[in-house]
């Protein structure tokens, strides 16, 4: 079953909006990097109703299944590319669903 993998994202101060262009890129290589990632879609928050919660960014990641993203989640480039999103970040919130 295909899984759907949801980060919402609050970055900090010491991201400049450059930086966030930079390490938006950079997730959305990783679905040229690792296997079985079929899909990135990413984009700032546009909801007018309020209830973000302060998380301004969303990046949406398509597996073809749950062991995809099992092998995702250690994998050296995903760790890699977290490693440099952390100093960056305010908030993160992680969801993930079957398709």
């Amino acid at each position: 079953m295909a899984i759907k993998h949801i980060v919402l994202v609050k970055f900090n101060g010491e991201a400049s909006e450059g930086k966030i262009a930079e390490l938006s890129k950079a997730f959305a290589e990783l679905q040229f990097k690792i296997k079985g990632i079929t899909a990135f879609e990413a984009g700032v928050n546009e909801s007018p109703e309020g209830l973000n919660r302060g998380l301004t960014h969303a990046f949406v990641m398509s597996f073809v299944d749950g062991a995809a993203r099992d092998a995702y989640l250690p994998h050296e480039q995903h760790q890699a590319f977290v490693s440099n999103l952390k100093p960056y970040l305010d908030d993160v919130l992680v969801v993930d669903y079957s398709l």
